[in-house]
């Protein structure tokens, strides 16, 4: 791991993302390794000739001047790094931001694939309903071991089920959903007791990552590969249209809200867990609409 140490001007950024209006990455870059990683592109932006995974930039700004300018905004920790990531441990950078915004009525969101995240669980409990987000895309610790480096799928289910004891809201974003690989009603049904919302959001091969995940396809999976083409190479939407209809009805069945929309909920109108089908495909959002 290349590790760098570096001074930016700002560690809060505006955001383009729907839910946020406020993004903090206190890392470039992430050791997770995920095979997967949209967040490669941001390698254009800061020079790194470098395999993604396989850098980090620790990041180091000056104390923020008046952070109850940012009271009553979102503010996602970690959209294209994980702030929770194993040098973190080290750094601290993510808890010296929550420690510079404690005090404030920020509407804080944390996305996460680990489990130290727990270090700060007293400091997170300080801020006004926050929630904090695992990312769980299968419950296959063989599966997970060959797309990244981040912990364990048991440590990461830990953790969620501390953090909702502990009364803060939990998310588990079951992404990337690999087709015929993911299961996401099994994972549903493992979390749903101790989460409070469940977003999903298809596999979206894109970059230079996708050679990569179909030669994995055609080593692990080879019975899949016709799948995968129809899919990524033919653009054929059926298999992401019955898994709506799937997911649907065993929202239905167990008396879930399911929404089909471009942005997740981050506030929930009931007791209920909410299932957000957070697909990125035009087709699916509009054809699920026209039905309910």
């Amino acid at each position: 791991m290349i590790v760098q140490e570096k001074e930016v001007k700002s560690i809060l950024s505006k955001s383009n993302l729907p839910i946020a209006g406020y993004t903090a990455n206190p890392y470039v870059g992430c050791p997770h390794a995920c095979k997967y990683c949209y967040a490669d592109f941001m390698k254009r932006f800061t020079g790194h000739k470098e395999k993604w995974g396989t850098f980090i930039d620790v990041k180091y700004w000056k104390p923020i001047k008046n952070p109850q300018k940012y009271s009553g905004e979102t503010v996602i920790v970690g959209s294209v790094t994980d702030g929770y990531n194993q040098c973190e441990e080290e750094f601290c950078r993510t808890r010296q931001l929550l420690e510079e915004l404690k005090g404030t009525d920020i509407n804080l969101i944390i996305t996460t694939k680990s489990d130290l995240v727990c270090r700060d669980l007293d400091l997170i409990k300080t801020f006004n309903d926050p929630l904090v987000s695992w990312s769980i895309n299968t419950l296959d610790e063989d599966f997970k071991e060959d797309m990244d480096d981040a912990p364990s799928i048991k440590d990461r289910i830990k953790a969620m089920k501390r953090f909702h004891k502990e009364g803060i809201r939990t998310t588990c974003f079951i992404s990337p959903i690999f087709p015929e690989i993911t299961e996401p009603i099994e994972i549903i049904e493992e979390i749903s007791d101790f989460c409070d919302y469940i977003w999903l959001e298809n596999l979206n091969l894109r970059g230079g990552y996708k050679k990569t995940i179909f030669d994995y396809i055609d080593l692990k999976y080879p019975e899949l590969v016709p799948l995968y083409k129809e899919i990524y190479t033919y653009k054929d939407m059926s298999y992401w249209r019955e898994l709506d209809d799937e997911i649907s009805a065993y929202a239905r069945e167990n008396d879930f809200m399911y929404i089909i929309d471009e942005e997740p909920f981050i506030k929930s109108p009931n007791e209920n867990p909410i299932i957000i089908n957070y697909f990125y495909h035009e087709k699916i959002r509009q054809s699920s609409k026209k039905k309910r």
